[in-house]
């Protein structure tokens, strides 16, 4: 089996995918296959967080990369900010892990949480895609300054 014990922050192409959702890819100790098909043991530090497009280093000196897998979402649109807002401020209260867009959030498909936002008036479409929620501003982990392991929190900007 393959093993993978840190994150790769160099320039050299990834050799090897590893294809995750997004709750494994929030899993420190996992058994996994790359598409080639190989075993791989991940051993990475606590609270790491993997994200699309990162890299991550074997123990054999191969480079990986990771892709956030597609899988079931709610796609959740409103009439106009405010209603998003607020759509955002309930699912927030929750704790629900939430990917921001512009004009839409997207969150794991959850039938209740479903319900919860078509009563806010929401528009709620179910849909397929890689899953990549905020890391929030308390989130945590192994991390050193400039080493891009730290959470990533979205920068907005105008268009």
């Amino acid at each position: 089996m393959l093993l993978i014990e840190s994150l790769y922050t160099g320039v050299r192409a990834a050799t090897e995918t590893l294809e995750l959702d997004f709750g494994y890819r929030t899993k420190s100790r996992l058994r996994a296959k790359l598409r080639s098909g190989e075993e791989v043991g991940l051993f990475l530090p606590r609270g790491t967080i993997l994200r699309g497009g990162q890299k991550l280093h074997a123990q054999d000196g191969r480079i990986v990369e990771v892709v956030a897998a597609p899988e079931s979402l709610l796609e959740v649109r409103c009439a106009d900010a405010f209603e998003l807002a607020r759509a955002a401020y309930h699912l927030g209260n929750r704790h629900v892990a939430v990917e921001l867009g512009e004009g839409w959030l997207r969150i794991q498909a959850d039938h209740v949480l479903e319900g919860m936002l078509v009563g806010l008036g929401a528009e709620v479409s179910s849909i397929s895609a890689p899953f990549e929620p905020e890391a929030g501003a308390y989130a945590h982990g192994h991390q050193h300054p400039g080493d891009g392991s730290g959470a990533r929190i979205h920068m907005m900007s105008a268009k």
